[in-house]
């Protein structure tokens, strides 16, 4: 069996590590299976790609479709046309897409049109907010799919109402916990830890990046204002996105706690994450990475694909509107934040489970 992994953007990366090794140990075991590596080139950022198949030992990939910037549309287009003919000239058994990008979508339909096999991890999941280019990709992916590789039971649950077959889905927990799991030991702390004399549980960490909270000038000064007000002065540390950075540069806000710096790396990230008080995000792979490690997450979301953490995990959905900051930041300072749990079968060894469901196909 020959398998054909995509990756195009950071969350993709983390994605696919875990699964790479596991069809490398399969392989060592003479198991007939093969892998090619496509990166569509989605992200193109050093920070947003390159770092991370460094850190997380993924190997060059086989080709770099170099599909990143312009619009959805011209996004999606380029990756069709470039993974087509990369399809047409390398064959394969199985195209194996991961997540919610543009990339997922865009080469699955080429996948399926060139009569390929398509296998979707992280299947299921659903914000049922069609205003997110994430659901699209995440519901065209769906439409498509041979095999469903889940989360969780609330997936399984959506994959059946939209008419999945039970025996296409299969849940095997969650592939970016594996990649914690085995880089845990491996967080590096930043340098920022040191320069600005960071403490442990005394700082806070925050992400921004989507189109609700960054867009409109006038309500990411609101938001960012609500945070610095409320967090007793205590540091934030803010891994600027690139498409937050465009709008943040011109608003002029600054406070001495307040501290922006550069798209981290994954080792680094997840160090200080590990560390912090708290997360403030509207990421969502972010809040499954709080909700394993146990640190509280305030979500700046007013849906989320991934329920569980928060029914299960640290992590609460408090909507986008500012007003909303300041009671979740007294309850987290009050000491009153819940502690959650960790979802069923995010133990580590889904890529394995992954795999060896496949060499039964």
């Amino acid at each position: 069996m020959h398998i054909t992994l995509i990756a195009g953007a950071r969350p993709n990366f983390m994605k696919v590590a875990p699964i790479i090794k596991a069809i490398k140990h399969a392989e060592a075991q003479g198991k007939n299976i093969h892998y090619s590596l496509v990166h569509t080139g989605q992200h193109y950022d050093k920070n947003m790609s390159d770092t991370f198949f460094e850190e997380l030992g993924i190997p060059a990939p086989d080709i770099n479709l170099g599909a990143g910037g312009g619009t959805q549309a011209e996004q999606t287009a380029a990756i069709m046309v470039a993974f087509e003919k990369y399809l047409v000239a390398n064959p394969t058994d199985l195209v194996l897409v991961v997540g919610d990008v543009t990339s997922t979508m865009a080469c699955s339909i080429v996948a399926k049109k060139l009569n390929t096999q398509v296998t979707h991890v992280e299947a299921g999941i659903r914000s049922w907010d069609l205003t997110m280019p994430e659901e699209i990709n995440r519901m065209v992916t769906d439409c498509l799919a041979d095999f469903y590789f889940t989360t969780s039971e609330v997936a399984n649950q959506n994959l059946r109402n939209a008419g999945v077959e039970e025996s296409k889905i299969h849940f095997v927990g969650n592939v970016m916990i594996d990649t914690l799991m085995q880089n845990r030991n491996r967080f590096r702390k930043t340098e920022l830890f040191d320069s600005l004399n960071l403490q442990p549980q005394k700082y806070i960490v925050l992400t921004l990046h989507r189109p609700a909270n960054v867009d409109e000038a006038s309500k990411l000064k609101y938001l960012m204002n609500e945070i610095i007000s409320n967090v007793e002065g205590e540091p934030i540390i803010f891994p600027i996105h690139p498409r937050t950075a465009r709008i943040f540069t011109d608003l002029g806000i600054s406070a001495p706690n307040l501290h922006i710096v550069e798209p981290m790396g994954y080792l680094e990230f997840n160090y200080l994450v590990e560390h912090a008080r708290a997360v403030v995000t509207d990421s969502g792979g972010i809040t499954e990475e709080t909700t394993v490690m146990g640190v509280p997450c305030i979500t700046l979301r007013d849906n989320t694909e991934r329920p569980e953490t928060c029914t299960i995990g640290t992590n609460e959905l408090i909507g986008t509107n500012p007003k909303n900051i300041k009671p979740a930041l007294q309850t987290l300072y009050a000491g009153k934040w819940k502690k959650g749990a960790i979802p069923p079968l995010w133990d580590g060894h889904t890529a394995e489970r992954i795999i060896d469901i496949l060499l039964k196909k």
